[in-house]
């Protein structure tokens, strides 16, 4: 069983605790437009991106896509 990374679920996550895309950038650090090619899958994340996300989001790693079997 294998799994390949879907769509990015992080506007979703952004929207449940209120939070805009700068706030979240400026937790981390990062430019608003990083975040925003997080949001528009025009770019992955790394894992370390997705871990310090999660942090702050308050949620699972795993949460921040759709997964999907291959």
């Amino acid at each position: 069983m294998a799994y390949s990374v879907g769509k990015c679920l992080l506007l979703k996550h952004l929207k449940k605790r209120k939070m805009t895309q700068q706030q979240l950038a400026d937790q981390l650090g990062v430019k608003h437009q990083q975040v925003n090619k997080y949001v528009n899958n025009k770019q992955g994340m790394s894992y370390e991106a997705a871990k310090n996300i999660s942090v702050v989001l308050g949620c699972d790693m795993s949460e921040l896509y759709d997964w999907k079997l291959k």
